[in-house]
């Protein structure tokens, strides 16, 4: 195990940073007709990223351990139970194994949060104990959304009464799809505020919002409402994260950010996987906001398999040899 501790590459990334929270504005239907999305430019600029930003050993380690600190490591099945949740969150607290950490100078190195339906967050915050880590809860008539919104913002206040400190909501797409930005605003502000002060994550499922268009001005209305974070995925539809809609998302919080002076964070959630993909994701990141949002408090993969990979690829590092993936096992 004689690799360099590669702790200076990434140490000045704390689990929770302070950022001022986004506190929404009025609805401001110019800006948000404005927005505009250049498909054919889009994905030619996504299709050069994975070639142009590849790092080796070291650096690969350093990036691969930052990508660690951003997991939502997530368990949303059916037959979840408090075991597998308890397991999954001691994952959360050592999520590469302990020898591993030590040679690379990250002993204390966890993931980002822990992401559950809410029947189980009193178990992940009991299991979780003093990590610092947060709980966070699928919301709002997850994934689908269509359920009465009486219902939906009690699902929410319930869950923050539970202990999350996070809830991702889903927003109502057929708002999207029929242009009803209005409604889709007043829908988003009533979730921010049932949310108090636990952070919103805002998820669009853009997989069934028809256009780039869309993405770009359904994230710009929720950002306007008051979302903490803006989120591609449900990880349930056919389509998940993508890189041509996660540059478009990106900008959308670029320009978010330069007009009110609030940072948004970004959460790319389903059929990330591979640790190739997250070093991809992190570039992106990078390119387009700066790496003030490649902390936790801003950035998040919504993932589980993600970190067996990411697992497999550090023991490589420092021992030189892959192991087997049954031998990375999240819960």
């Amino acid at each position: 195990m004689g690799k360099t501790a590669i702790r200076p590459a990434i140490q000045a990334a704390p689990q929770q940073d302070h950022e001022a929270r986004n506190p929404g504005l009025a609805l401001d239907m110019d800006w948000v007709m404005r927005a505009r999305a250049n498909r054919s430019a889009v994905e030619r600029r996504c299709a050069t990223l994975p070639g142009r930003r590849s790092v080796k050993k070291d650096h690969q380690a350093a990036w691969l351990a930052r990508a660690v600190s951003c997991i939502d490591l997530t368990t949303l099945s059916g037959d979840d139970t408090a075991g597998r949740v308890r397991r999954l969150c001691a994952k959360a607290r050592q999520p590469v194994r302990a020898d591993i950490l030590e040679a690379l100078g990250l002993p204390d190195l966890t993931v980002g949060a822990v992401c559950v339906y809410h029947d189980m967050i009193e178990t992940a915050v009991d299991a979780l104990g003093d990590s610092g880590i947060p709980v966070a809860a699928v919301s709002t008539g997850f994934p689908a959304g269509l359920s009465p919104m009486r219902l939906r913002v009690a699902e929410i206040e319930e869950s923050v009464k539970a202990g999350a400190a996070e809830i991702d909501i889903v927003i109502s797409r057929r708002k999207v799809l029929t242009g009803d930005w209005q409604g889709l605003y007043d829908e988003m502000r009533a979730f921010r505020e049932a949310c108090g002060d636990a952070h919103v994550k805002a998820i669009l499922a853009t997989g069934e919002l028809g256009t780039l268009q869309n993405v770009a001005r359904a994230s710009l209305v929720c950002m306007m409402a008051g979302a903490d974070f803006i989120k591609t995925s449900t990880g349930k539809e056919s389509v998940n994260a993508t890189l041509p809609v996660s540059l478009v998302m990106l900008r959308a919080i670029r320009e978010f950010h330069a007009q009110t002076g609030y940072r948004v964070g970004y959460k790319p959630a389903g059929g990330i996987s591979k640790a190739k993909d997250s070093l991809t994701y992190l570039a992106l990141m990078k390119d387009e906001l700066g790496d003030r949002w490649l902390r936790p408090d801003l950035f998040r993969f919504g993932a589980s398999s993600l970190l067996g990979d990411i697992e497999r690829q550090l023991e490589h590092h420092v021992t030189g040899a892959y192991s087997a993936s049954w031998r990375h096992a999240l819960a």
